[in-house]
């Protein structure tokens, strides 16, 4: 098994249609993802890191060979702040429950729920979809069917 990027790391991630997305490793389990994508490889490390975040989520790891390791630099302050997601009850009661990366959680109701990231570990070539759908204005459909379950 290859080693995990220590927190910090900047990743260039290939992207199915050839173009390329970035994100960071943060402190486990987490991963952050910008809202930027280029056509050719960029290795600006305060370039990637001044773009917004798209979305903070848990990656299978370890990362793939294709994500390319291109930097590694202290976490800026925004993204050692906790990551906040919710977790539904499986079955017709659909209950949920917000909780936060320091430990802190509390029952919501799924309106509450919709529009947080939702407790799931990606697999890597789902974060690539994802990546592109987020770039091309379109909804990505495993996050669209989970954020359903809500409704």
């Amino acid at each position: 098994m290859r080693p995990t990027h220590k927190p910090g790391s900047f990743l260039r991630i290939p992207l199915p249609d050839g173009s390329f997305g970035y994100g960071r490793v943060l402190e486990l389990p987490f991963d952050a993802f910008y809202n930027y994508r280029t056509t050719e490889p960029d290795a600006d490390l305060d370039g990637i890191a001044s773009k917004p975040i798209l979305f903070r989520i848990v990656v299978r790891s370890p990362h793939p060979k294709s994500w390319e390791l291109i930097g590694w630099r202290e976490i800026e302050e925004p993204l050692t702040e906790p990551v906040v997601q919710f977790r539904m009850e499986v079955g017709p009661l659909r209950r949920c429950w917000i909780f936060d990366s320091l430990g802190n959680s509390r029952e919501a109701t799924p309106k509450e729920c919709i529009e947080l990231e939702p407790a799931t570990v990606w697999e890597p070539h789902g974060v690539e979809k994802r990546l592109l759908d987020a770039f091309m204005g379109r909804p990505n459909t495993v996050l669209e069917r989970i954020k359903r379950e809500l409704e």
